[in-house]
């Protein structure tokens, strides 16, 4: 039959069992305003699983229970224990107060006015917190037991760490003022420990090259955490509705507590330091604390809890011996690690031999491992402050003798001082004399520029001027020729029509005739042409005077507002000698007047045209192919000029490279490699940019872009 259900006995059974151990075990009173500690009236049988209390009162071998708790030691059994009350409070009940919060089922059976056993209450960590009667972290039950009645209760418990279940009866309002005092020490308690928390918290943001704070920090709310988990606190405020939690918290939480006191006694008392082969036996014991969580997640707690108390102890011993190493060597921060520890060692001795009987069981003892690691944690504080202190002191110390130090360099550092800020004087005075001549030569490599681009000028001018001169002189002697056979052929003209003596028709016959005679047709022909050729000449060479106005704005430096298009133009026709075999394609855009520095951008012009042509001529020699594409186009703020060739463009380290000053790929004395320098300047002053589009054997690409409207800066 299922634990969960009715238990139905016959009365006559229950008395009987009743009678045949009313003198083995006798009857607890309760009266007046007693708490009284039941182990000694109590008997117990041991299940191997979850049986029936009719089974067991069938069954089992009842064992009567000579001591003040009852200690079951760990076992993954089931046991029944029987509890005779008599009430002679006053009350119309009383309460059973099973002082022991990590009890995985505790449940209890009382029987009705006829006799037949009822389950009344039950609750554990197998259970939600809100399925207790009483809102306490133990076990307060109420045996409906009329004043001057007594009664039989039966209790399961069942839990997989060590089976310890101290039973208190006593009226419910008395149960009710030990719940508030044992609540009164924990609250105390947990005070204490958030004040020694956020005290060392602070510290720990203070003091941040100190990992013993952030340890000793974490290592207090473990503590606090796992001290409140033994009593039950944590499942009464933190995860109710987990039960799951709540049979993990003990072996998780004891684990985690050990790993964070260990790593932080690593850091407080540097062991790696100072006792590295003993240092390295933690490993081990990190190692078994893992595998003590895994079986515990496992669901094997019983296992992990025997693997647990081993560990716990042999941890406990290697720390003693640790830290007493660490004070026999005069390390003093040990001292007070080694009294805290010992205290704490102490306060779990005494803790435990209340669970054997030795000593008595009350509010004293039954708290005193709270007491136990209150005073460790309090102790930790005192040393790291005391830590702290030593730290000053040493600093104190250290910085006396950096003063005194300090003291003696400065004099030394002054003589020092003196000699060297007249050697620096010195020197600065050369880098003076070498930062002028450095701007002297640049102004003159600029000038060399300057003059180089001025020298391609002359040339290109002289040989587009020489053209049309050349035309015009070579006309100048066929007119001049021209024009003395007109006269002489209008002075015969003139006298064959003075003459009186021949009649109008001999006169046109004779002029005829010298017209026939001197092909007078032809020479107006050819009078027309050498006029044509004079004038074509010299419309060309006042085209050529035109550019070159417009193109001498070099050296202005005054923003003014200026037709790119025009400002091209003007330098094609200055290079035009250059361009021989080399096809010119223009595509102007509509673009307004843009305000810059002419010359200046005529100068990149130039440049950048030179460059094209060097690149076109390196491809294709003299032979045709060579192309040059021009374009120009704006929108709303900015102008980009679009200048291509299709010569042997540049490599990507090239490219890297062409805009340092002195850079050049062409061969010694045929540039200075301040050209394209100078048009990267040009352009920043101009607040644009410019790009480059390049690729091997296919041509290469320069995009400028600057603003329609220079801004002020």
């Amino acid at each position: 039959m299922n634990i969960y259900k009715h238990i139905r006995i016959p009365l006559f059974l229950v008395l009987l069992l009743a009678c045949l151990r009313l003198d083995a075990q006798e009857y607890l009173v309760v009266s007046g305003d007693e708490r009284l500690l039941a182990g000694r009236n109590l008997s117990y049988i041991e299940m191997k699983d979850s049986t029936s209390l009719e089974e067991a009162l069938k069954n089992g071998e009842w064992i009567t229970n000579d001591k003040d708790i009852l200690n079951f030691g760990l076992s993954d059994s089931y046991y029944w224990i029987r509890l005779p009350l008599v009430n002679r409070t006053g009350g119309a009940s009383l309460s059973v107060n099973i002082d022991q919060a990590t009890l995985n089922l505790v449940q209890m059976f009382q029987a009705d006015s006829q006799g037949v056993y009822h389950r009344t209450h039950v609750a554990g960590t197998n259970f939600p917190f809100s399925w207790r009667e009483t809102n306490a972290p133990t076990y307060i039950f109420t045996a409906d037991i009329r004043n001057g009645d007594s009664a039989v209760v039966y209790i399961q418990a069942k839990g997989n760490s060590p089976l310890l279940v101290p039973i208190m009866v006593s009226r419910k309002r008395v149960a009710l003022e030990y719940l508030n005092e044992r609540n009164a020490v924990f609250y105390g308690y947990l005070g204490l420990m958030a004040c020694m928390f956020f005290y060392n918290a602070f510290l720990m943001f203070s003091i941040r090259d100190d990992k013993s704070y952030i340890w000793y920090v974490i290592h207090t709310f473990l503590v606090a955490l796992t001290q409140a988990s033994f009593l039950g606190y944590p499942f009464q405020f933190l995860w109710p509705d987990h039960p799951w939690i709540a049979q993990q918290s003990f072996f998780i939480l004891t684990c985690l507590v050990s790993i964070v006191g260990i790593l932080f006694m690593q850091a407080f008392l540097q062991t790696r330091k100072f006792t590295p082969r003993l240092n390295r036996l933690f490993s081990i014991f990190f190692a078994c604390y893992g595998i003590i969580m895994l079986l515990s997640l496992a669901g094997f707690g019983t296992t992990a809890y025997k693997m647990l108390q081993p560990t716990q102890m042999l941890v406990a011993v290697f720390i003693l011996y640790l830290a007493g190493t660490l004070v026999r060597r005069g390390f003093k921060q040990a001292r007070f690690y080694l009294l805290s520890w010992s205290l704490f060692m102490v306060s779990i001795i005494v803790f435990a031999l209340k669970d054997f009987n030795i000593i008595p069981y009350n509010t004293f003892t039954a708290t005193l491992m709270l007491t136990g690691s209150a005073v460790q944690v309090v102790l930790l504080s005192f040393a790291l402050a005391d830590k702290i202190n030593i730290l000053q002191a040493t600093t104190i110390r250290v910085t006396k003798e950096n003063l005194r130090i300090i003291e003696e360099k400065n004099a030394e550092l002054a003589l020092r001082v003196q000699e060297r800020t007249q050697e620096l004087l010195d020197t600065n005075q050369e880098l003076t004399e070498t930062l002028d001549d450095l701007k002297q030569a640049q102004a003159q490599l600029v000038e060399s520029e300057k003059m180089a681009s001025l020298g391609q000028l002359t040339a290109g001018i002289a040989h587009e001027i020489n053209n049309p001169i050349n035309f015009v002189t070579s006309n100048v002697s066929p007119l001049k020729r021209d024009v003395g056979m007109l006269l002489d052929s209008m002075n015969v003209i003139e006298s064959i029509g003075l003459q009186e003596d021949i009649s109008t028709e001999e006169k046109k016959r004779q002029i005829a005739a010298h017209k026939r005679e001197t092909d007078f047709d032809y020479l107006k022909m050819e009078l027309d042409q050498l006029l044509k050729g004079i004038s074509e000449g010299a419309s060309r060479t006042a085209e050529i005077v035109k550019g070159l106005r417009i193109f001498s704005r070099v050296d202005e430096d005054d923003l003014k507002f200026a037709d790119i298009n025009e400002g091209l133009e003007s330098t094609i026709i200055i290079i035009n000698n250059l361009l021989d075999h080399i096809a010119v394609e223009k595509r102007y855009g509509n673009i307004p007047l843009v305000e810059c520095y002419p010359g200046k951008l005529n100068q990149v012009f130039l440049n950048i045209f030179t460059n094209a042509i060097y690149a076109i001529g390196e491809k294709y020699g003299q032979q045709p192919g060579g192309k040059l594409t021009i374009s120009t186009r704006c929108d709303e703020q900015d102008v980009f000029i679009s200048i291509a060739d299709n010569g042997s463009g540049m490599s990507e380290e090239t490219k890297k490279k062409i805009f340092e000053p002195f850079f050049t790929t062409k061969e010694v004395g045929e540039g200075t490699g301040l050209g394209m320098s100078i048009v990267y300047n040009t352009l920043k002053k101009h607040n644009g940019q410019i790009e480059v589009h390049t690729e091997e054997k296919v041509g290469t690409e320069f995009v400028l872009q600057f603003p329609l409207r220079q801004t002020a800066s």
